[in-house]
């Protein structure tokens, strides 16, 4: 019985690898079907990206505006008073309810 299907089992193998692969071109990570979730990811990246590229560019201009050449007096007073935590007699000040953890 077996010597019958002897000669269909290389074409059962390659109609089951054939299968296996269609499969995963629709529905595998890089498939057809998920397209849509994969571009949805591509865009928060993206978006994730920009914020964070343009918090660069802020930290730079920090960086740039403490620096030894470019020292901007308003800013260096600004960063000390907050880390210090001291305020100047003519400032006022806002005090915000912290809120619950």
């Amino acid at each position: 019985m077996i010597s019958h299907l002897k000669p269909y089992i290389p074409t059962a193998l390659f109609a089951l690898l054939i299968f296996y692969f269609g499969c995963q071109a629709l529905t595998g990570d890089r498939g057809v079907l998920t397209a849509p979730r994969r571009e949805e990811a591509l865009a928060a990246r993206r978006q994730e990206l920009a914020r964070l590229q343009a918090q660069r560019s802020d930290l730079e201009m920090q960086v740039k505006l403490l620096s030894d050449d470019h020292l901007s007096r308003d800013l260096l007073d600004e960063r000390a008073r907050e880390l210090l935590g001291f305020t100047d007699p003519n400032d006022y000040i806002v005090r915000l309810p912290h809120p619950a953890d």
